[in-house]
C-alpha cells in the first residue's frame, strides 16, 4: 500500500510559503484566471545532488534534513521557471531507516502568472529512464496547458548513470536499490510533494504519457484521494496478476511485424541494404563490428533499431536516411567495403544505453506483481525465431525484420523517481516525471548485457531482477472497478508500443474512463499533435465533448 506522508505542522509552514498562494487573493477569479501551469520534472537521485546547495541542517551522516528547497524565478521565451528540490525516502516502507534521495522539480508558468493561484497538473513522462526535453519556449501541449494550469517538471536530479551505479559494488545491493524505482515509489513521491506543495494539500490533475500512464493507473489504484482528474496518452497498462510481460510481448509481435511490412513498403530499396549490412556483420570477425563506445554491433543488435524507427512520428524516415548512409564511399579502387562511422555513431545515439542504462535494466520489472519476468521478451521471441532470425533472412533473400520496442502499454518517467535526469513534469502542477522512471515495453534481451559496453557492469544485477518473484502490487483491480476520479485516455489504434486489445481489456476495469480512439496519431501523439491531444482530452473531462 502507498503511504501519505504529510506532518500537519510542516504542511502549514510550506503552504504559507508555497508559490505565494495567499488568502488575500480574490475568490472571485474565473476558473481560467485561477488556472496555473507548473512544470515539474521529478527524478529520483542521490543525496549528493544537494551538496552544492545552501542547506541549513544535516543529520549525522551529512544528509540534508531540509525536505524542500526552492530557487529563484528565471525565463525562457513565453515562460517563467523556478527550480525545486525535495528530499524523499528511497524506501517508503522503511521510511525512518531509509536513506534519502533528491528529486528535482522545475516549475513553469506563463509569463506574468508567477503569483497567481492556479490548479496543478502533474505530468508523468514516459521511460524507462529517459529524460524529458527541456522547455526552451512556450509551445506545443505545454503552451495549451499553461492556459489553465501551473506546470512543474524534473530534470536535474542526479541520474543513475553507468558510472554512478558502479559506486554500489555489490550486485545484490544494486538490484535491491533499483527495486525502489517503479510506479509504486513514483506515486509515493508524487504524494510526498503534493501534500507539501499544493495549497491545503488539495487533489491535483495528472497527465500520464506512455509509462507515465502506467503510473497514473497505479495512482488511481492506491492514492485516488490525491487526484482531481487523470489524462492518459498512449499508456494504459495490463493489470493482471503475476508478470504480464509475456502477454504483452505476444500481443505486440504481430503489430511489430505489421510495422516492418509498412516500412519496407514505403522504402523497398532498404530491403537489400539491410540484408547487405546483416551479411557484412555476420561475416565480420566476432560476428560484428566494433562500436565507438567499445561495444559490438551484431545482426541482432542491428534489429534493435526498431525501437526508435518503427513506432514514432517520422521514425520511418529517420531509419531510411540512416541506412542511406550505411556504407563508407570507396575512394580507392579495391578498398574493402566497410560500415560508415556516421552509421555506427547514429546507431549508438538511437540506442542511448551509454547514458540511459535503466531503460534496459528495469524494463520488464514494470510488468511484475508477485512473479518474475524471467527474460520475457527473450522467451517469447523464441516462438517467433523463424521470422526474426536476421542472418537466415538475409541468406534466404527475405526482408530482415526489426525488433525494438514491443511496448504494448507503457515514457519516461517516468515518474516521480527518475534515473536519467529530466523525466518528471508536473503540470499545474504539471509534473513531468521521469523521476524513478521507466519507459514503455521495449524488447530487452540478456545478450545485450554482453554486447553493449555500458550494460556489461550490470549483467548480474539485472539477472537478479529478472529472477525476483516478490515484487509488490502495482494495481488494485477492486479500487479501479470502484473508481470515482474522472479519467480520459487517448488510445492510438496503430500504436506499436501499446496493444489496442490489451488497452481495451484494462479500460473495461476502470470505472468511468472515457476513451478517445484514433489512428490520426502514433505513440508520440501528445508531442506531435501540439496542443490538440491535450485539448481533446480536457474537453472530454470538462464537458466540451459530451458523451455520445
Amino acid at each position: 500500500m502507498l503511504k501519505i506522508h504529510a506532518p500537519p505542522i510542516l504542511i502549514k509552514a510550506l503552504l504559507s510559503f508555497d508559490l505565494s498562494f495567499s488568502s488575500s487573493i480574490s475568490a472571485t477569479l474565473s476558473p481560467l484566471q485561477s488556472a496555473r501551469l507548473h512544470r515539474f520534472r521529478l527524478r529520483r537521485t542521490s543525496i549528493r545532488a544537494l551538496v552544492t546547495m545552501s542547506v541549513p541542517k544535516s543529520d549525522s551522516t551529512g544528509q540534508s534534513m531540509t525536505e524542500h528547497v526552492a530557487g529563484n524565478w528565471y525565463s525562457v521565451p513565453g515562460l517563467r521557471l523556478r527550480d525545486h528540490r525535495f528530499m524523499v525516502p528511497l524506501d517508503y516502507k522503511n521510511r525512518e531507516a531509509s536513506s534519502k534521495i533528491s528529486i528535482f522539480a522545475r516549475e513553469i508558468v506563463a509569463v506574468g502568472k508567477e503569483e497567481q493561484p492556479m490548479p496543478y497538473l502533474l505530468y508523468l513522462q514516459g521511460g524507462p529512464g529517459f529524460e524529458c526535453p527541456r522547455s526552451t519556449e512556450a509551445s506545443g501541449w505545454i503552451l495549451k496547458a499553461c492556459e489553465e494550469f501551473r506546470v512543474r517538471g524534473t530534470g536535474l536530479s542526479t541520474p543513475l548513470t553507468p558510472s554512478s551505479m558502479q559506486q554500489i559494488k555489490s550486485a545484490p545491493k544494486l538490484a535491491d536499490y533499483l527495486t525502489h524505482f517503479r510506479a509504486d515509489s513514483i506515486v509515493n513521491d508524487a504524494e510526498f510533494i503534493r501534500v507539501r506543495l499544493v495549497p491545503e494539500a488539495r487533489p491535483w490533475s495528472v497527465l500520464g504519457q506512455s509509462y507515465g500512464g502506467f503510473c497514473g493507473v497505479t495512482y488511481l489504484s492506491f492514492a485516488p484521494q490525491g487526484l482531481k482528474q487523470v489524462l492518459l496518452t498512449g499508456g494504459i497498462p495490463p493489470i493482471g496478476d503475476g508478470c504480464t510481460a509475456d502477454s504483452v510481448y505476444r500481443a505486440c509481435f504481430e503489430q511489430i511485424i505489421h510495422q516492418n511490412e509498412k516500412y519496407y513498403k514505403r522504402f523497398p530499396q532498404d530491403i537489400e541494404i539491410v540484408r547487405d549490412v546483416v551479411t557484412f556483420l555476420a561475416e565480420s570477425e566476432a560476428g560484428g563490428v566494433p562500436l565507438p563506445s567499445g561495444g559490438i554491433l551484431t545482426p541482432r543488435g542491428l534489429q534493435f533499431l526498431g525501437l526508435s524507427g518503427l513506432g514514432s512520428s517520422a521514425g520511418f524516415e529517420r531509419l531510411h536516411y540512416m541506412f542511406e548512409r550505411a556504407w563508407d564511399p570507396i575512394l580507392v579502387p579495391g578498398a574493402p567495403k566497410q560500415i560508415s562511422s556516421y552509421f555506427l555513431n547514429t546507431y549508438e545515439n538511437w540506442v542511448s544505453f551509454d547514458t540511459n542504462p535503466l531503460y534496459a535494466i528495469l524494463h520488464e520489472s514494470i510488468y511484475c506483481q508477485g512473479a518474475s519476468s524471467r527474460w520475457s521478451a527473450h522467451r517469447v521471441r523464441a516462438d517467433h525465431e523463424s521470422k526474426f532470425d536476421a542472418i537466415n533472412a538475409a541468406k534466404e533473400g527475405r526482408p530482415v525484420l526489426f525488433t525494438g520496442e514491443l511496448t504494448c502499454t507503457m515514457a519516461s518517467p517516468c515518474i516521480l523517481r527518475s534515473q536519467s535526469g529530466d523525466d518528471f513534469i508536473q503540470l499545474n502542477l504539471h509534473l513531468e516525471v521521469n523521476a524513478r522512471g521507466v519507459k514503455t515495453m521495449q524488447m530487452i534481451f540478456p545478450w545485450m548485457f554482453d554486447e553493449v559496453k555500458a550494460l556489461r557492469p550490470f549483467k548480474e544485477a539485472t539477472q537478479l531482477l529478472a529472477e525476483k518473484e516478490d515484487w509488490p502490487p502495482l494495481y488494485d483491480v477492486t479500487a479501479l472497478n470502484n473508481n470515482k476520479v474522472p479519467v480520459a485516455a487517448a488510445v492510438y489504434y496503430e500504436d506499436m508500443y501499446v496493444n489496442f486489445k490489451l488497452v481495451k481489456e484494462t479500460a473495461s476495469q476502470i470505472a468511468g474512463i472515457r476513451l478517445w480512439i484514433t489512428n490520426e496519431y502514433m505513440h508520440s501523439g501528445l508531442r506531435d499533435g501540439g496542443g490538440q491531444v491535450f485539448d481533446h482530452l480536457m474537453g472530454m473531462l470538462n464537458g466540451k465533448k459530451p458523451l455520445f
